[in-house]
Order: C-alpha cells, then sequence, then structure tokens
C-alpha cells in the first residue's frame, strides 16, 4: 500500500478538476432514472380500436361502452361499413376492430347465443395478447351478468351467498402482495437502479484509466515509489465513495419521485450495494487493462451493458430464457444484484432470503477482482 495516500488525494483532485465526470455520476443518472421511469411501462392501455356496429340497439352499444370501461381499449373510429373497418386495422390507425352483427340484440332476447368479431393485429404480440385477455375476461363477465339476471327472474341458482344472492359456485379470493396497484414502476425502478449504476460506473472507471494512460500520466505513476495495491485501491477508492453518493441520489428519486418504498433494511441494502461498486469497478479495471484508446474503452463497456440489461432479468424473466441463455445470465454481477435490489425494496427479505444471490454476487466479486488485479500487475511490468 506505499504511496496509496498520495494517489488517493491526487483522484481526489482530478475529480475536484473534472466537473463533466461530477455532473456524469450524479446528474445523468438522476436524469435516465427519471426518464426511463417514467418511460417503461409494461401495463397496456388505451389500445387504439375501431368498431363496426351493425345493430345499433342498447345491448350492442352496452357491450361497446364496457370494452372503454376497462381502459384497456379506446375507441377511436366508429364505422358503418366492413370495407371502412378493414382499411382502419390495414392502415395502422387501430390495433383492434370490433364487429357487432345487426341480429346481436335479436339472439340475446331469443336466449340464443350473440356472437361478436374481434379482430386483433397480431404485430405486436404484447398488444395483442393484453386484448385478447382483456376481450375473453369481458366477455365472461357480461355473460354473468346476464346469467345472474335470468337465474334470479327465475327464482333458480347454482350456489347463492350467506346473505341469499346469486353466486358463483367456487369463490377465489386473490390478494396482491408488495405491488397490490400492480405499478410497473415499482418492479422496473429497482432493477434500473442497478443498470444505472453500472453503466456510470464501468464508464466512469476504465475511461479514468485509459485517458491517464493515452496523456502519459500513468506511466508517470509506474516510475513513482508506488505500490500495486496502492496505485490501484488509490484509484478505486474515490469512484467507490463517489458511487454510494450516486446511489443515495437515486434511491431517493425512486421513493420520491416514483413512490416506491424501501421495504427491507437500509443497512442490508447499503452494504450489498457496496459489494456490487466493488465488483463493477474492478469490471471497470479489467477494461482499462484491455482497452488501450477510450474509444476501445466505450466499445468494450456496451459489450458488457448489452447483455446486462437484456440478461439479467431486468426487462425479461430469466426463467423464460433458453438454457445457455440463461448460463450466460449466472456470469453477469448486476442479475444478481437486480435480484438483491428487488428482494430488499419490495419484498421486504432479509439477508437469509437473498442468500443465493449474495454469494452469486460474492463469487462474481472474488473472480473479477482477482482477473482485474492479474491484468493490472501486467499492465505495470
Amino acid at each position: 500500500m506505499n504511496g496509496f495516500w498520495a494517489v488517493l488525494w491526487k483522484e481526489f483532485a482530478h475529480l475536484r478538476r473534472e466537473r463533466m465526470t461530477l455532473f456524469f455520476a450524479l446528474i445523468v443518472p438522476s436524469l435516465q432514472l427519471t426518464i426511463f421511469g417514467y418511460a417503461i411501462r409494461v401495463t397496456i392501455e388505451n389500445i387504439p380500436t375501431v368498431v363496426l356496429d351493425l345493430d345499433g340497439r342498447q345491448d350492442s352499444r352496452r357491450l361497446v361502452e364496457a370494452l372503454e370501461a376497462t381502459k384497456t381499449f379506446k375507441v377511436r373510429e366508429r364505422v358503418t361499413d366492413f370495407d371502412s373497418f378493414r382499411r382502419s386495422i390495414a392502415a395502422g390507425r387501430a390495433k383492434v376492430g370490433v364487429l357487432i352483427p345487426a341480429n346481436y340484440s335479436e339472439r340475446l332476447l331469443r336466449r340464443e347465443q350473440a356472437a361478436v368479431q374481434v379482430l386483433i393485429d397480431g404485430s405486436d404480440s404484447q398488444v395483442a395478447t393484453t386484448a385478447q385477455n382483456t376481450v375473453g375476461l369481458l366477455v365472461t363477465q357480461l355473460s354473468i351478468q346476464r346469467g345472474k339476471a335470468m337465474a334470479e327472474s327465475i327464482q333458480a341458482a347454482v350456489a347463492r351467498t350467506e346473505e341469499g344472492r346469486l353466486a358463483m359456485p367456487i369463490d377465489a379470493r386473490t390478494r396482491l402482495l408488495f405491488n397490490p396497484a400492480l405499478e410497473s414502476s415499482h418492479f422496473f425502478v429497482p432493477g434500473l437502479v442497478a443498470i444505472i449504476l453500472q453503466l456510470v460506473l464501468l464508464f466512469l472507471t476504465s475511461f479514468s484509466i485509459v485517458r491517464e494512460r493515452e496523456q502519459g500520466t500513468l506511466e508517470q505513476l509506474f516510475v513513482t515509489p508506488v505500490g500495486r495495491a496502492g496505485l490501484m485501491f488509490g484509484k478505486l477508492v474515490p469512484y467507490t465513495l463517489l458511487a454510494m453518493g450516486e446511489l443515495l441520489l437515486v434511491l431517493v428519486l425512486m421513493v420520491g419521485l416514483f413512490d416506491v418504498p424501501i421495504h427491507g433494511n437500509l443497512g442490508l441494502l447499503f452494504g450489498l450495494s457496496g459489494l456490487f461498486i466493488v465488483t463493477v469497478l474492478g469490471l471497470g479495471l479489467l477494461i482499462s487493462t484491455i482497452a488501450q484508446t477510450q474509444l476501445q474503452a466505450l466499445q468494450f463497456s456496451f459489450l458488457v451493458m448489452l447483455p446486462s440489461v437484456l440478461l439479467s432479468g431486468f426487462m425479461f424473466p430469466r426463467s423464460e430464457m433458453p438454457l445457455p441463455i440463461y448460463a450466460i445470465s449466472t456470469v453477469l454481477p448486476v442479475t444478481y444484484f437486480v435480484e438483491i435490489l428487488r428482494g430488499v425494496i419490495l419484498r421486504g427479505a432479509d439477508f437469509a432470503d437473498i442468500a443465493p444471490s449474495v454469494l452469486g454476487l460474492g463469487v462474481c466479486c472474488v473472480a473479477i477482482l482477482t482477473f482485474s488485479l492479474t491484468r493490472f500487475r501486467k499492465q505495470l511490468d
């Protein structure tokens, strides 16, 4: 650790002079969290819908009103002929088309099954699946309501409540835990904290060392009486402290801006975040030993970030991934940190609950730091 304090003060002085570094480390993550937190939504609402109502009576109007009441569909057009109906979907103005036949009300009055055609644009699978499921649930609900009304009129029922009202034979009472309002931000924002933290730390660490190599100051440090460990830790400690400040900032924004409460222990959260920060700094150090220019450091950083976003479970569930892709995700440190953040923040998990993720992150930390130190010593030699 010879020369550690000298390198440490040098790095602090460098951070103080480099205003853009502080801007990138503190302001940019705040902007990213705010923009992506509001932009990323998995709840699909207001799907543009076109309606061709050939019946035009009370029952058909009630069906259309029920569709809009779900907030999944938004009627953008009401047409009177099939050609306009088809053209609206083909042109992309509507993702869903509802065709109500002329005999819809009559068949319902005669107690016959009335068919309604629903055309769904399948080019966007997520929108199509949501529309299909919502239509199925809505039609089931409307059918049950008509069945209840008919049963009341003839004083017959498959089942009744204790108060004597008509009821379904089986009652499934569900209760939503941790996120009862089903806010998508509660799921995405904690994962976004991990992604942003890794992005900023990778760039800061790898760019800092590569920039010094380009300017020749790194070689000057090599010939000074500074030990290898002192040089490495002296350069990384300031970024560790900066990262903890960045973490505190984005957590405050998460709670204040997106109303995502932290249910777990803050000490556990910050302690495991420190482990992740050290791991990412080691990864940045590794990139700096491979890259010779800042452009190469940028390319290597993006090479790490792309699988981190797609394979870590931040956006897509890992359980659905093919086995080879799932295996790749297990070597990414951010995979375990995303699980830790969601466990502690959303579910109030303690150390025992997230022990497998902590173990995985710890193994990644040891492996990356060992490899980085080996590479860094080679550079010094």
